[in-house]
């Protein structure tokens, strides 16, 4: 009998972990309709996956993108993608995650495999959600229904909801002391605009930058350009709120582009000389990517997209711009490889090399995720 319990106990625990959760999740059922507060299902994890409880997400614009049908994606669908949680099961073959382990989802898998995890020069592996159609796991199914329909995931994360399933080179496990509620925010936001600074421009002790937009990730950029050594800083925003925490975080100048009669980057070229040496367009729109890369200098300066580019719009510039030396360069979770940095960033906030506190304006409960959205769109 004692013998027969050690055998069946195991093989109890294992049916137990991988039955179907029933949780609460926002559902995206339309473009420009709020979120829904649902009951979901949520699969167990198949093969090289991971379901995680979701303790802490943030809101970012590119989830509002979806919501206004900026980006297109198939709906319904279950948004977010900057969050931290606890692994809840696996799947089978996974080897490097264990129930209770506190993790990262990461928007950017590393699949330590592809031609671009094995380069040094980027980081947007082949197997990310975009790369294989949106919307779906790698199998081409979705894990979550709702009211007997199939529902969607996002950039392969998913976590607007209180668990999720992602593959498993979608996770980073991080330290086990992380307070969840702040390091969620190196799973897009932090991360991306303090790489943009620090991995993609790579900016130098000395030099001059102009960042565009002051959202979460452009005061990222600062803290990046205020890490890397910037001797200027010069943030420039329509909303003059934003300019306290701005200069907080490292700015030097911040310039609202409604003061000034004639166009931002020639304002910018006249309070440096030449232009800035850097430059970083956080907002997501085509007429700041072309002032970005006018302000900057015309012969060696760097202009860095970061902010995610309308569905269906295009650029006109003067090519002149590029002709005489200037670098435009594009920007995704700020060239960090996920696996392999957001650990090690978590890491860096725990040995107080950064701060996060100032890039958390509200904390609500998730079913107040409508308010917290008109707070983002609000510029709160």
């Amino acid at each position: 009998l004692c013998s027969d319990v050690k055998v069946q106990v195991p093989f109890l625990f294992i049916l137990l972990c991988l039955q179907v959760i029933k949780c609460k999740a926002a559902v995206l059922w339309e473009a420009n309709k709020p979120f829904s507060i649902e009951e979901v299902e949520v699969a167990p994890p198949k093969e090289h996956e991971v379901r995680i409880k979701i303790m802490a997400t943030g809101i970012c614009r590119s989830d509002d993108h979806v919501v206004t049908g900026a980006l297109v994606t198939p709906f319904p669908i279950i948004l977010g993608h900057e969050a931290a949680g606890v692994v809840e099961s696996v799947g089978k073959g996974v080897t490097s995650f264990k129930p209770g382990d506190k993790v990262i989802p990461l928007f950017i898998p590393q699949c330590g495999e592809c031609k671009n995890c094995l380069s040094s020069k980027g980081n947007l592996c082949g197997k990310n959600d975009r790369a294989l159609g949106g919307g779906l796991m790698p199998d081409g199914t979705t894990r979550f229904t709702c009211k007997g329909k199939a529902v969607h995931h996002f950039l392969g994360t998913s976590t607007f909801t209180e668990y999720t399933v992602v593959p498993e080179a979608s996770v980073a496990k991080i330290d086990s002391a992380a307070p969840l509620e702040k390091v969620c925010l190196i799973g897009c936001g932090f991360s991306t605009g303090y790489g943009a600074a620090l991995q993609t421009a790579k900016v130098e002790p000395g030099s001059t930058c102009a960042v565009f937009g002051l959202g979460g990730v452009g005061l990222s950029v600062v803290m990046g350009c205020k890490a890397a050594g910037a001797s200027r800083i010069i943030a420039v925003d329509i909303n003059k709120d934003k300019f306290a925490k701005a200069k907080e975080l490292g700015a030097t100048d911040c310039i609202n582009p409604k003061d000034f009669e004639k166009p931002i980057h020639e304002v910018l070229i006249e309070m440096i000389g030449q232009g800035v040496d850097y430059s970083f367009e956080v907002i997501g729109r085509t007429d700041t990517m072309t002032a970005a890369l006018a302000c900057v200098q015309h012969n060696y300066g760097v202009s860095v997209i970061v902010g995610v580019p309308p569905a269906a719009q295009k650029i006109t510039f003067d090519p002149m711009l590029l002709f005489t030396g200037r670098s435009w360069k594009g920007c995704v979770f700020g060239g960090w490889k996920s696996k392999d940095s957001v650990p090690k960033l978590v890491a860096d906030y725990m040995n107080k090399k950064f701060v996060l506190d100032p890039l958390i304006t509200h904390t609500l409960p998730f079913t107040k995720i409508n308010e917290g959205f008109d707070l983002l769109r609000t510029g709160k």
